[in-house]
């Protein structure tokens, strides 16, 4: 669920691409969205990343949106390239702790030259102007130039919420959509069935 407040300073979870099963073992039992998803994500994996272009998973919480991310962030490793994830939360918070510190263009940088950026969870915690302002021009720096990955639970029309701005929102937007792959994940959370199942 979403935070009642901003809260940019979240502890730190970025980082090298989690273990996780190889691609071609993804199976989202129960969500045939999300293993259609995974399956054609999976086989594109080796092409999308050398044509920069982005990945966007939008749907509710658990219904496999990282799941896929991290499957096509592993089938990139394994092709040599360079991968980063991160949650949005986490990358902000990087973000004005380098700036706090004054090494802003050096961490920058750092995103900048990962051939795919994976950003999990955006639109979990809304955005200070500052944070939002930041994930902006990381985004932008990309543009063309690498790939994303993101996952959200909102809509596109609801991203307002995240950035606080329709002007930057349209701006962010523009961006990682311009060359996108969207992948609708509406099936039903997994941890929704099993709490059924249990019932039963």
């Amino acid at each position: 669920d979403r935070a009642r407040a901003p809260d940019d300073r979240a502890p730190h979870q970025g980082g090298e691409v989690p273990r996780h099963e190889e691609p071609r073992q993804l199976r989202l039992q129960g969500n045939p969205h999300a293993q259609q998803g995974a399956d054609d994500g999976t086989r594109a994996a080796r092409e999308f990343v050398d044509r920069r272009e982005n990945v966007i998973a939008l749907g509710p919480s658990d219904t496999g949106k990282t799941h896929v991310a991290l499957g096509l962030g592993l089938a990139a490793c394994q092709k040599g390239l360079k991968v980063r994830f991160t949650t949005a939360a986490a990358l902000v918070h990087e973000l004005i702790e380098a700036a706090d510190d004054r090494r802003l263009q050096r961490i920058q940088k750092a995103f900048a030259v990962q051939d795919l950026l994976l950003i999990d969870e955006l639109g979990f915690v809304p955005l200070s102007k500052t944070g939002a302002e930041l994930l902006f021009e990381v985004i932008s720096e990309r543009y063309e130039r690498g790939s994303i990955i993101i996952t959200s639970n909102l809509p596109f029309d609801e991203w307002t919420e995240v950035f606080g701005s329709e002007r930057l929102t349209g701006a962010i937007l523009d961006r990682l959509t311009h060359h996108v792959h969207i992948l609708e994940m509406n099936g039903e959370s997994f941890r929704l069935r099993q709490s059924r199942k249990a019932k039963t």
